[in-house]
């Protein structure tokens, strides 16, 4: 009796219940919980414990990682109890952005390559080197680019798009302000870069032609957008098949004044909501990752996704 009581005070708890779900479909440790749910690590520790202590998840370490799945058992009350948990987690308002992550999350582990390049970025810049920069890093690695075509959606005065125009066959700057149209213009002009133009256009519907470009970058741009998603189908109608989407922006935050102070109309956007839209646009291979943290306050994070029409 004792058991079966700790169970279902196990069920009672909604984050409880979302673990389970998430359990039921794949074998995960707590940072990829934590990555999924948005959960802090300490409470997810907290509710696997009590899972465990009722007999309804189990642990294995892997290295320095302990990964956790659904108990196996031939106890029928397990089963009970675990499809219980299955179709009141299907309840919560949770349950569709967790499937999203976990779909995200199970893809991350697989590229391995996407692991090492996070751990190698992660270390770049702890200890110093004559010489050794972002800046210089990112030169070189430009040169490695094949001549494409490139819209680069809410350019602003158009910084990124003339780095790409040092290599890419051609690229378009799109921006809504005739003045920053105007300035970025100018600069190129002066800076020699023929294959660089730029377009005064709304990136929700940029005056590009359908299927025309490689790439289409938006770099901390869609937060601007009054519908994201309209940006993103849009981004995948000028795309040429087989062409890629790389989308910089915020991670979800609660900065209000960044809305004042820099005339933001979203306050970021989480990994599901991002990756639900590029899916719903039509990108296969869709990725989204957190690629950089801010360690000053409001400790902004920067998201990348990426997907391949």
């Amino acid at each position: 009796m004792a058991q079966t009581l700790k169970s279902l005070r196990a069920l009672a708890d909604p984050t409880r219940l979302r673990i389970l779900a998430l359990l039921d479909r794949a074998e995960l440790s707590v940072h990829e919980l934590q990555q999924i749910t948005t959960l802090v690590q300490s409470r997810i520790s907290t509710h696997l414990a009590l899972l465990q202590d009722a007999g309804l998840v189990q642990s294995r370490r892997a290295g320095k990682r302990a990964f956790y799945r659904i108990s196996i058992s031939d106890d029928p009350h397990l089963a009970e109890n675990i499809q219980l948990a299955r179709r009141a987690a299907s309840e919560l308002g949770e349950h569709e952005a967790d499937a999203t992550n976990l779909r995200r999350v199970i893809a991350q582990r697989e590229n391995q390559a996407q692991l090492l390049f996070n751990q190698v970025a992660g270390r770049f810049d702890r200890s110093y080197g004559p010489g050794r920069s972002w800046q210089a890093f990112g030169q070189l690695l430009l040169r490695l680019l094949p001549p494409l075509t490139v819209a680069d959606l809410g350019s602003g005065e158009g910084l990124l798009s003339e780095l790409l125009a040092l290599r890419c066959r051609s690229v378009i700057a799109v921006d809504n302000s005739e003045k920053i149209i105007a300035f970025g213009a100018d600069k190129a002009r002066k800076a020699g870069l023929k294959n660089l133009e730029f377009r005064l256009g709304d990136l929700e519907a940029p005056p590009i032609d359908p299927a025309s470009v490689d790439v289409v970058v938006l770099s901390q741009a869609l937060h601007h957008a009054q519908n994201p998603e309209r940006a993103i189908r849009s981004a995948y109608g000028i795309l040429k098949p087989g062409g890629t989407l790389l989308a910089l922006d915020l991670r979800r935050h609660s900065f209000e004044q960044a809305r004042q102070l820099y005339g933001d109309h979203w306050l970021g956007f989480t990994e599901s909501d991002l990756t639900r839209w590029l899916e719903e646009a039509g990108f296969q291979d869709v990725d989204v990752s957190v690629v950089a943290r801010e360690e000053q306050p409001p400790h902004f994070q920067t998201v990348l996704a990426m997907g391949r029409k």
